[in-house]
C-alpha cells in the first residue's frame, strides 16, 4: 500500500509539469520523514582512476561496492576546475556565469540558491566536515557555511615546525572521525551532512602504507587511501543502521592533469582529464541500483536532485536540472555542458577559457579556438575547428547565447585581501591579485600556448614552501625571460616578502613596480621589503604610490602611517591614521597606535579614547591594555590605571610562553 500510494503522488507530480516532476522512487512519500543525506567530495580525483568507470588500478574497491549500489552518472562534468566554485555549482545549482565564483576566495553571495541553507529552513541538521583551508569559510570560502548548524574548519597557515596536516589540510580519516563524531549524536534526523576529501590534491603525499605501496605513482596511493577512509564512513553508517535509507551522492569537484595537453595539476584548461568527474549516487533502499547513465549531467545538477530526493522544490534562481529524469526508466534528452576557467586570466591577465560539451564535440571557446570530435577522438589531441568552421561558429554562438543567458549582470568581482592572497600561494596556487593591475592594452594570451610558465610557476611555489629559495629563484628567472609573463616578478616577489626573504624579494619587486607601475600589490610588497632592509626613506614612496592607487584601503593608510611614524613624519602618520580609522573604525592596530602616537605627543584625553576603543575590539590584548593603563596612570586616575594592569597581569598568566 505505501509503494501505491508513492506512485499515486508520483502520477499527481507528473501532472503538475516537468519543473516539479518527480520521478518513481525518489521523493519520500508525504507522511514519511524525508532522508538522510550524505555529500561526500573527493578534491582533485580524476574519473579514469575509479574502477567503476572502468579503471584497472584497483585503486576504489570500496567506491566500486558503493557503485554497484547505486546509480553511476559515467559523464559527469564539472563547470570549473576549481574547488571552491566547483563546489559553488554543486551546491547552488547555478552556474559561474551567474554566482560569479569563478576562483578560489570569492565569496558565495547571500542571495544565491544554497542547498544547505534551504535543507534547513526545512527541518534538516546541517553539517560540514572540510578537509583543507581552501573551504574554510574564514579562509578560501567566504559564506559556505550559510545554512550549517556545524561548519568544522579552523584551518591556519602553517606555523614554524608545523605540518600542513595540522594547519593547510587534515587527512581524510581526520575528516571522516570528526564527521562521525557528529553523526553519533545526529542520528534522529533528517541530516545533511557534507565530507571532503582535500588528499588527492597536490602535493601527494599518502600515509602509510599507501606511501611505500604507492611510491612511484603518490596520486594513486592518495586516491586508495582516500577509497579506504570513504569505505569507513560507510561501514560507520551501516553500523549505526543509517546507510539503508539515507542517500548517498560522492562526486569529485575537479580532476587532475599529469601533463596532457601540457598541464600540470589543474585550473588552466578545460579538458577531460580535469573536467570528467566521476559521481555516484545511492538512493534510499539502494533503488535503481546499478543503473548506469550515459547522457551527459553536470555538477550543478545535484542541488536540484538533492531538493527533489527532499521532496523540496528548488527554486527558481537555481539554473541547473534535477537528474533523476534520466534514471527512471526514461531517456532524457541529451544536453550541453557549459565549464570555464577564469584562472589564468585573474592570475597572469591571460584570455579566459569557456567549454562547450554537446553532441559528439568538445569545443573551446579561446582566442584560438578548437573543436574535437569526441567519438573518433576521446583524448581531444586533434582540433579540428580550423576545418570545420561551421561547426565552430554554431556551438561559439550556443556558448555564447547560454552565457547571455546565465548572466545575471551588475555583480562585481570582489578583491581578495593579502591573508587569503598567502592562503593561496601556500596550498600551491598563483594570486589572483596582481592581473587585473596589468593594464597594458595587448592581444590576450592564450593559455594553451603558455601552459609550461604556469607549470614553472606552480613548481617554484612549492620550492618556496619547502624553503628551497634558490631553486624558486632560478624558476623564476628563466619564466620571467617570457615577455607574457611579467606577472611572476610580483607573484615571487610577494612570497618571498611572506616567508621573510627581503632582501631577495627587493630585486624582484623593483622590476615588478616597473612593468606592472598601477600595480598597488607591487607597491606595497617592495615598501615592506625595503622596510625590512633598514631602507625606510626608500620605502615611503611606495608605500605613498600603494596608497594613492587603493585610496579605500585602511591597512595601506595604516602602514604608510607606520613608515610616517618611522621617519617621525609626525603629522603625516596622524594624518594617516586618522584616514585608516575613517574607513575602518573597528581597526585594532590603528586605534592602538594612533593612541600610542597621541600619548607621546602628550595628547591624553585623544589617546585614552583611541586606546579605549582598542581595548572593546580586541579585550583579549595585553599590550592593549598595558598602554590604555599608561594613558590611565597619566591622565591622574590610578584606580582605573591599576584595574587595566590586573587585567594585564591575568592575560599574562594565560599567555604561552
Amino acid at each position: 500500500m505505501q509503494d501505491l500510494r508513492w506512485l499515486l503522488l508520483v502520477a499527481v507530480l507528473a501532472g503538475m509539469g516537468a519543473a516539479t516532476a518527480q520521478p518513481s522512487g525518489i521523493a519520500p512519500p508525504e507522511h514519511q520523514k524525508p532522508p538522510n543525506i550524505v555529500l561526500i567530495t573527493l578534491d582533485a580525483t580524476r574519473a579514469d582512476r575509479m574502477g567503476f568507470l572502468g579503471s584497472n588500478r584497483g585503486l576504489t574497491p570500496n567506491l566500486d561496492s558503493l557503485a554497484r549500489q547505486s546509480v553511476v552518472f559515467t559523464r559527469a562534468y564539472s563547470q570549473v576546475p576549481l574547488t571552491t566554485p566547483s563546489h559553488a555549482a554543486l551546491l547552488t545549482g547555478t552556474y559561474p556565469t551567474f554566482n560569479h565564483l569563478s576562483l578560489l576566495h570569492d565569496p558565495l553571495r547571500e542571495d544565491l540558491p544554497y542547498v544547505p541553507d534551504l535543507l534547513q529552513k526545512h527541518g534538516y541538521h546541517t553539517a560540514a566536515f572540510v578537509g583543507s583551508m581552501i573551504l574554510d569559510p574564514s579562509g578560501g570560502a567566504p559564506g559556505f557555511d550559510r545554512g550549517f548548524e556545524f561548519y568544522d574548519a579552523g584551518y591556519h597557515l602553517a606555523r614554524p615546525g608545523e605540518d600542513r596536516y595540522h594547519s593547510l589540510e587534515r587527512r581524510a580519516e581526520d575528516v571522516a572521525n570528526h564527521a562521525l563524531g557528529w553523526l553519533s549524536h545526529n542520528q534522529e534526523g533528517p541530516f545533511f551532512v557534507w565530507l571532503h576529501f582535500f588528499d588527492p590534491h597536490d602535493p601527494y603525499d599518502p600515509p602509510p602504507p599507501y606511501k611505500a605501496r604507492y611510491k612511484s605513482t603518490p596520486y594513486d596511493g592518495e586516491i586508495a587511501y582516500t577509497d579506504s577512509v570513504v569505505g569507513r564512513v560507510l561501514d560507520a553508517l551501516k553500523r549505526q543502521g543509517l546507510f539503508e535509507n539515507s542517500l548517498i551522492v560522492v562526486a569529485a569537484d575537479h580532476g587532475e592533469a599529469f601533463g596532457e595537453h601540457g598541464e600540470r595539476k589543474h585550473g588552466l584548461l578545460l579538458y577531460d582529464e580535469t573536467i570528467h568527474v566521476p559521481l555516484v549516487l545511492k538512493l534510499p533502499g539502494e533503488r535503481f541500483a546499478g543503473e548506469r547513465v550515459d547522457t551527459r549531467v553536470a555538477l550543478a545538477d545535484v542541488a536540484p536532485s538533492l531538493l527533489q530526493a527532499a521532496g523540496i522544490v528548488a527554486p527558481a534562481s537555481m539554473q541547473s536540472e534535477s537528474f533523476f529524469s534520466s534514471i527512471d526508466g526514461s531517456k532524457a534528452p541529451e544536453r550541453a555542458i557549459y565549464s570555464e576557467t577564469d584562472y589564468a586570466h585573474r592570475t597572469l591577465g591571460w584570455s579566459e577559457l569557456r567549454s562547450w560539451r554537446t553532441g559528439k564535440y568538445l569545443y573551446v571557446q579561446a582566442p584560438r579556438r578548437e573543436l574535437y570530435d569526441e567519438t573518433s577522438d576521446p583524448q581531444a589531441l586533434k582540433n579540428i575547428a580550423p576545418t570545420a568552421k561551421a561547426v565552430s561558429d554554431t556551438l561559439d554562438a550556443q556558448l555564447s547565447e547560454f552565457r547571455q543567458k546565465t548572466r545575471p549582470g551588475g555583480i562585481e568581482k570582489v578583491a581578495i585581501n593579502s591573508a587569503q592572497d598567502e592562503s593561496l600561494q601556500a596550498l600551491g596556487y598563483l594570486s589572483s591579485d596582481g592581473a587585473k593591475e596589468n593594464r597594458i592594452e595587448k592581444p590576450l594570451v592564450d593559455p594553451k600556448d603558455k601552459v609550461e610558465i604556469v607549470n614553472q610557476l606552480q613548481e617554484a611555489l612549492v620550492d618556496v614552501e619547502e624553503n628551497r629559495y634558490a631553486d624558486a629563484t632560478a624558476r623564476v628567472n628563466d619564466v620571467v625571460r617570457d615577455p607574457d609573463a611579467v606577472n611572476a616578478y610580483l607573484e615571487f616577489g610577494t612570497l618571498m616578502v611572506r616567508h621573510k626573504q627581503y632582501r631577495d624579494a627587493v630585486p624582484l619587486l623593483r622590476t615588478a613596480v616597473k612593468k606592472l607601475p598601477d600595480s598597488a600589490a607591487a607597491h606595497y610588497d617592495l615598501g615592506i621589503a625595503l622596510m625590512n632592509t633598514g631602507q625606510w626613506e626608500a620605502a615611503l614612496p611606495e608605500m605613498q604610490a600603494a596608497v594613492a592607487l587603493r585610496p579605500d584601503s585602511a591597512s595601506l593608510h595604516f602602514d604608510l602611517a607606520a613608515v610616517n611614524t618611522r621617519l617621525r613624519r609626525v603629522p603625516e602618520a596622524e594624518a594617516e591614521f586618522r584616514k585608516s580609522l575613517e574607513i575602518d573604525p573597528d581597526y585594532f592596530e590603528a586605534n592602538l597606535n594612533y593612541g600610542k602616537l597621541l600619548m607621546q605627543q602628550g595628547r591624553l584625553d585623544a589617546a585614552l579614547s583611541s586606546l579605549s576603543h582598542a581595548v572593546e575590539v580586541k579585550p583579549e590584548s595585553a599590550e592593549a591594555h598595558f598602554f590604555l593603563a599608561e594613558a590611565y596612570q597619566k591622565l591622574g586616575q590610578p584606580e582605573s590605571a591599576g584595574r587595566e594592569r590586573d587585567i594585564v597581569r591575568e592575560l599574562s598568566a594565560h599567555t604561552p610562553e
